[in-house]
């Protein structure tokens, strides 16, 4: 069951069709919301992220591109930098920080969306709330299993509302997801975490 007082972070993945999903649910997200979110787009190799820039014009919450280590805070945006994996790190007790990761592409991705989303399943539990939005291969759903498997909750958007409806329904077939959505209905349901304080 999905409680929005105990969520710490946000995780969301994305690929084909995942800017225009998330232009939706980002800027909507008032000052006052408590979790950082942590976002992987997958941008092809040799590519800038024109994405940190893109949100910061529209959005109320921090946008940043993370340095390896940084401190993960509250209420910020954390898009993963293109070509490095972006995990969360938490060891005994200490504030989550981000680790960027030159490993091998996974289901041929770098970033991973199941990189990303098994780190925080680890260091969050059951206070994560994964998000598998629009895209065209099956990253996420083994990493939405992951945060499923530690407690947490997962939202997938509904495929049929999906540019690319692969990334959904492939967690979706892994039994991972909570609750299937529309984005409008992602965008209104996600302002109920605001409350949450680490």
């Amino acid at each position: 069951m999905f409680d929005a007082d105990r969520i710490g972070a946000v995780v969301i993945g994305a690929s084909a069709g995942g800017v225009e999903a998330l232009n939706q649910l980002l800027p909507g997200l008032p000052k006052a919301f408590a979790p950082p979110v942590l976002v992987v787009v997958h941008v092809r190799h040799g590519q800038p992220s024109l994405l940190p820039g893109l949100f910061a014009s529209r959005c109320e919450l921090a946008i940043e591109e993370p340095f390896d280590k940084d401190e993960i805070a509250p209420g910020t945006v954390y898009f993963a930098p293109p070509g490095y994996h972006m995990l969360v790190e938490a060891e005994g007790g200490a504030t989550p920080a981000i680790a960027l990761s030159v490993d091998p592409p996974v289901r041929f991705s770098r970033p991973s969306v199941d990189v990303l989303f098994e780190s925080a399943a680890h260091a969050y539990g059951e206070r994560l709330l994964g998000i598998v939005l629009s895209g065209a291969n099956d990253d996420g759903a083994r990493g939405a299993r992951a945060i499923r498997d530690a407690g947490g909750a997962c939202w997938a958007q509904d495929p049929a509302t999906a540019t690319a409806p692969a990334m959904p329904l492939a967690a979706i077939a892994q039994g991972a997801v909570n609750e299937v959505l529309t984005l409008d209905h992602m965008a209104m349901r996600l302002t109920q975490c605001i409350g949450y304080r680490q």
